[in-house]
């Protein structure tokens, strides 16, 4: 079974690169400074920010399909970062350390099940979520603070 993570793409964001702190507050944005490794995952490279680097922390919308499942929370993106990381048939190594929530979900957005698990122990999970032919995509959230962390795709 193949699959694919990607990290977001960096367009929506490239506007707020930049900005002052006030003119990001306009937009309820925050800029933030890693302080520690690992705990600041940008959605866009699927790594994690090294300290004393700048991050945005932003709300997104991961599940914008109109049913009862539709979701948004907050994210982090690295300021200035650019190209969207594609991980095939690999785990990246910022999903690999955390504890995590797994979404399947259907065609029509409609989640289908659900695993909380150690990093270590998503691939076996993709794959079995995967081998129901109703399972379109998986999204992947961090556990213990709940944000969005990658899509999964079938390759």
């Amino acid at each position: 079974m193949s699959y694919v993570i990607a990290g977001l793409d960096p367009a929506p964001f490239r506007r707020l690169y930049g900005m002052s702190d006030e003119a990001l507050a306009t937009e309820q944005v925050v800029r933030m400074t890693a302080d520690s490794k690992p705990g600041f995952p940008c959605r866009v490279t699927l790594e994690d920010a090294e300290p004393g680097e700048a991050l945005l922390l932003l709300n997104y919308e991961h599940l914008p399909d109109a049913t009862p499942y539709r979701s948004r929370h907050a994210i982090f993106v690295q300021e200035g970062a650019e190209a969207p990381a594609r991980f095939e048939d690999a785990i990246p190594e910022q999903l690999a350390c955390r504890l995590l929530s797994v979404r399947a979900f259907d065609a029509d957005a409609m989640m289908t099940d659900a695993e909380v698990v150690e990093g270590t122990a998503l691939e076996p999970l993709i794959e079995t979520m995967f081998a129901d032919p109703a399972v379109a995509f998986l999204h992947v959230h961090n556990a213990k603070r709940g944000c969005f962390a990658a899509r999964v795709d079938r390759e």
